[in-house]
Parts: structure tokens; C-alpha cells; sequence
């Protein structure tokens, strides 16, 4: 068996054209397709209807259980040189496993975005005040932190999250490395279709993540009926995978609000369009709609939360705004300005160019990989925490587990 295999634990199946998460682990999988590992992509989630074809990517697939011992067999047998757990939650549940079976393996943890500050904002905003400490120390973030310590490499997808983790948790700075969204910067160079033939307002994003529902219910309430009023023909097209009952009841024809759900090809959709709104109120991350939506020129109307992170010191591709009057204003007047639109798209193209080559980031997240599996003994020799979390919940973790695992074969 070759010895360059990669092990991919994943919380869920990729599904790329679900949420930006599915689309990052697909450009994680291209990856390392590159640089000639084997990938084995194993999953206790249930299979879904929008998930990857993996085989197209000469990806293997394996089902695993949780609290389980025949996942000491696989992995033993697969012997990874890597071990990518998909969220912190992969890790709780087999990192000790991974460490039992494969010690020598490489632990690399990608966040996709860092639920503590997800979570703490979420908090913060459903009670209508601003983020504290009391939000920031949360059990969640004493667990996925304390994942972060454990594992060799942390994937971390924003740099704002990267300075809260040093900064506000003193998580040491050669635990993590940023890898924002890794996208083909030739995509600009391809045909877009111009202001004159774009038309609608689009908003797009997963339902079943909570600041994508929550930015539609503002837009319908507080946002869509001020656009509307003074643009009386326009519409605004939502688009999401797993539209709830709520959701779709939200549909008016008569209003322009018309909400279509799941969308097969979202490149296609936002370049019909001519601006994209989007108006959240709490995450963490970066957001996947708005890379989408410079790649395709399309600009945008977005608040503080969705632009952080997306474009750091350079102009950004559009209007960025928290109050629902003022968002609404500079939809309007973007929508209605050639001139504005066009800056707005250069401006993106600028922001794509720079930040997001996939050349430029893959070439140096492999050269970091290489370096701390030729020196992974120093590396964690340097890492006294992380070792001394591993022992103490290692040891609960295979216990609790072991304990599941008994009780369930009574």
C-alpha cells in the first residue's frame, strides 16, 4: 500500500454545492490529489442526496461508527501518514484511537470557521447585546480549543479567528495556519456577462446554517420591503439547500421575494444577477457566497460580519452596512449605477487575484505540511499542553467510549 495515504474524518459528506464548507473540503481533497496522496474519506454521517461523487476524485469511501472498535482495525490497516478530522468533534471522538493505532500519523484539524466564535456571537445576538467574555469562555470553546491543542495543524480559514485564538486563548501561533477558500484566479478571465444584461437581487446560502435563515428573515422583514419600495419591478431571488417549511412559506410572488431553494449550479445563478445581498448578523469564517460572488462579478451589499476577514487592507467589492435603512439605500443605488457596479467588480477581481490564488496558498500550506511531518517529533516536543490534554482525555475519552461500546453489544 502506498505510503502516502490520507485519512479524512468527515463530520458530514462534502457537499459542495450545499455550503462553503463541502466546497473547502473539495479544494482540500484537489489538494492533496496533487501532491500524490492516497485519500480515504470515512464518515459516520448518513449518505445524502447532494454529497460528491468521491469516486470522480479517486477518493476511497468508508462508513465508520462512533464508540466503536472496528475503527481501530481500518485505521491500523490504512496506516494514514495524515489524519484530517473535519471539525473538533472528529477529533473528540477518534483522536485517541488515531493515537493509539497510528502514532506517528500527522493530526491536522480544519475548523471550516471556529464554532466558539459562531456560537458567542449567535449568543450575543439572540439576546440583543454585544459579545463578552462570558460568550468567548463557553464549554464549546474549552472543547474545540482544547482539540486545537491536541492535533499537530490547525486549518484556520480567518484571519480574525486566528488573532482571537492567540491573543484572547494564547493558543501558540505554530499550531495554526491560515488557508482561506483556494479558488482558480483564471475563472476572472472567463466571460461575465454585463450590468446591461444582469438583472434581480440574489441571496444564497445553506437554510440549516443558522446565520443563512436568520439573514433571509431580515431581508423579508426589515431590508426587502424598503428595496422594494422604491424599486417596484425588482425581485430578489433566494436560494439555499434544505429550505425548511418556514422558509418556503416566506415565497410572494407578488412582493418579488421568491424563494427557490436548492440550486444545481449557484456560479450560474449569481452571474445572471446583478448584485447579491447579504446581510448576516453573527458567524465567523469567511463566507463562501461572497467569493462566489466576485468570481462571477457580481458585487454586493453585505454587513461588517460578512465581509470580515475577506479582503483585508484592499477596497471592498461592494457596500458594507449593519443598519437595515442604510443596506437597503446602497442596494438601490448599486443596483441602479453602471459606473458603481463596474468599480465594484474590478474591486473583486482585485480581492480574488490577491488573496485567493490557489496556487500561491496550496503551494504553502504543502511546503508547511512537509516541514512538520519531517519534524514532527520537535514539533510536539514543543507542545507540552497539547500532549498533556491528549493524555487526560484520551484516557476519559477511550473509557467512555469503551464503556458505549460494551453497552451496546448487551
Amino acid at each position: 500500500m502506498s505510503s502516502k495515504n490520507l485519512l479524512i474524518i468527515g463530520y458530514v459528506w462534502p457537499e459542495p454545492k450545499s455550503s462553503a464548507a463541502g466546497s473547502r473540503m473539495m479544494e482540500l481533497i484537489a489538494l492533496f490529489n496533487d501532491q500524490g496522496y492516497h485519500i480515504t474519506f470515512a464518515s459516520a454521517a448518513q449518505l445524502s442526496e447532494h454529497m460528491a461523487d468521491l469516486d470522480d476524485y479517486n477518493v476511497d469511501c468508508t462508513n465508520i461508527a462512533l464508540n466503536c472498535s472496528s475503527f481501530d482495525i481500518f485505521v491500523k490497516e490504512l496506516g494514514p501518514e495524515i489524519v484530517i478530522y473535519d471539525r473538533f468533534m472528529m477529533e473528540e471522538q477518534f483522536g485517541w484511537r488515531v493515537e493509539q493505532q497510528c502514532p506517528t500519523a500527522l493530526t491536522i484539524l480544519d475548523t471550516e470557521d471556529l464554532h466558539t466564535l459562531r456560537y458567542a456571537r449567535h449568543d450575543a445576538y439572540k439576546n440583543d447585546r454585544e459579545i463578552n467574555q462570558h460568550d468567548l469562555n463557553s464549554d464549546m470553546a474549552k472543547r474545540e480549543i482544547a482539540a486545537i491543542y491536541r492535533c499537530d495543524l490547525t486549518l484556520m480559514i480567518s484571519k480574525t479567528e486566528i488573532e482571537l485564538l492567540t491573543t484572547q486563548f494564547k493558543v501558540p501561533p505554530q499550531l495554526l495556519h491560515h488557508i482561506p477558500f483556494m479558488l482558480d484566479i483564471d475563472k476572472l478571465n472567463e466571460p461575465r456577462p454585463e450590468y446591461s444584461a444582469r438583472i434581480d437581487f440574489i441571496s444564497i446560502g445553506n437554510f440549516r446554517h443558522a446565520p443563512n435563515w436568520d439573514a433571509v428573515r431580515y431581508l423579508k422583514e426589515s431590508i426587502w420591503p424598503l428595496i422594494r419600495k422604491k424599486l417596484p419591478k425588482a425581485r430578489l431571488n433566494v436560494y439555499g439547500a434544505y429550505p425548511p417549511p418556514k422558509a418556503t412559506q416566506l415565497h410572494n410572488e407578488k412582493q418579488g421575494f421568491l424563494v427557490k431553494g436548492w440550486c444545481d449550479d449557484a456560479h450560474a445563478e449569481i452571474k445572471k444577477a446583478r448584485v447579491l445581498l447579504a446581510p448576516l448578523r453573527f458567524g465567523a469564517g469567511i463566507k463562501g457566497k461572497l467569493a462566489d460572488a466576485m468570481i462571477n462579478g457580481t458585487p454586493n451589499v453585505t454587513t461588517s460580519i460578512g465581509s470580515e476577514s475577506m479582503h483585508e487592507n484592499l477596497p471592498w467589492s461592494g457596500d458594507i452596512n449593519d443598519d437595515p435603512e442604510q443596506f437597503a439605500e446602497h442596494a438601490i443605488a448599486l443596483y441602479q449605477d453602471n459606473d458603481r457596479w463596474l468599480d465594484y467588480v474590478n474591486k473583486g477581481d482585485d480581492i480574488i487575484r490577491t488573496l485567493y490564488d490557489k496556487n500561491s496558498l496550496s503551494g504553502a500550506l504543502t511546503n508547511r505540511v512537509n516541514d512538520l511531518i519531517v519534524n514532527l517529533q520537535s514539533h510536539r516536543l514543543n507542545n507540552f499542553t497539547g500532549s498533556m490534554l491528549k493524555h487526560h482525555h484520551h484516557k476519559s475519552t477511550k473509557y467512555m467510549s469503551q464503556w458505549i461500546e460494551a453497552k451496546n453489544k448487551d
